[in-house]
């Protein structure tokens, strides 16, 4: 029996043996090799909403993280003094219009009086003519801006997303130029992955891509947009002196640096809550088949 016990030993041994090559160069093959990163974040485009005219907010219509269509109204300002303001304005091209009319007539009846009225005075009421279409042009300009004044009194979305930070209520004053809340452009999420320079190698654009949201066991589907062509260097940087500010190194430990690669999802299941600033492990290259390139792989999405 001693015999037969002493092969089953040795067989147990190798077979731990092998898996721990296998799981070894799986390893090797992961964090030294494969283009791997757990250094992945979630991004979004974001829309900052801010008023081109100032007033007083007498309608929100939408609350913080609620989803809204394209076109869909976010908030309303007081359009009372637009309206007065389109009224005048239509006043005043009126009787821009009406002084235009005088104008012609009295150079058209001098037009006609050869002879009789000089030169200069002809000269003269042309140019009130002149003066006069030029008021009519202002006047319509103003028009249309009071107009356009009123139309910008109810701001809409630019994009399908989600409203975020939202810091209004009815009764605010808003000035223009200023920023109130935010909309997250719900069809523009990418991640980007920091691989460290090591394994740009393996990076190309158009690879596929699987990536492995922190807080989610699904991997989504994706493909390499673009790498970025440069990242910022501190010893580029110059000192009161004008000279480079140059860190110094131990020479013995040199990293790697990371460079930026955005990667595009090419689908989002419905059960993924997606949002900007979540952490990813992103794997790059096609999966690979044999039971250690499944591991390698499992290995890349996973850990």
């Amino acid at each position: 029996m001693a015999p037969i016990s002493n092969i089953i030993r040795i067989i147990l041994t190798l077979i731990i043996v092998a898996m721990a090559i296998i799981l070894g160069v799986a390893l090797w093959d992961t964090y030294m090799i494969a283009p791997w990163t757990r250094d992945g974040r979630v991004r979004v485009y974001v829309v900052k909403i801010a008023p081109e005219i100032s007033g007083t907010i007498v309608q929100v219509p939408v609350r913080d993280n609620q989803f809204v269509r394209k076109g869909d109204p976010l908030f309303v300002i007081d359009p009372l003094r637009f309206k007065i303001a389109i009224q005048q304005a239509e006043a005043n091209l009126e009787n821009a219009e009406a002084n235009l009319a005088l104008q012609r007539r009295n150079a058209m009846r001098r037009k006609g009086l050869e002879g009789i009225v000089s030169t200069e005075e002809k000269e003269d009421f042309n140019t009130k003519v002149r003066t006069a279409q030029a008021s009519v042009d202002t006047a319509k300009a103003a028009l249309t801006e009071a107009k356009l004044n009123l139309q910008r009194s109810i701001l809409y979305s630019p994009v399908n997303g989600y409203i975020t930070n939202l810091n209004l209520r009815v009764g605010d004053y808003v000035n223009t130029g200023n920023s109130y809340l935010s909309v997250i452009d719900a069809d523009s999420f990418w991640v980007y992955g920091y691989f460290e320079e090591t394994k740009m190698w393996g990076i190309h654009v158009g690879d596929v891509a699987r990536i492995k949201l922190m807080g989610y066991k699904q991997i989504l589907p994706g493909h390499v947009v673009s790498i970025a062509r440069g990242i910022n260097d501190s010893n580029a940087n110059a000192d009161n002196f004008g000279l480079q500010n140059v860190n110094p190194i131990f020479t013995w430990v040199r990293l790697a640096q990371r460079i930026p690669v955005r990667i595009h999802i090419d689908h989002i299941p419905d059960t993924i809550h997606l949002s900007a600033g979540m952490t990813a492990t992103i794997s790059v290259g096609p999966q690979t088949s044999g039971r250690k390139g499944k591991l390698a792989t499992w290995l890349q999405d996973h850990l």
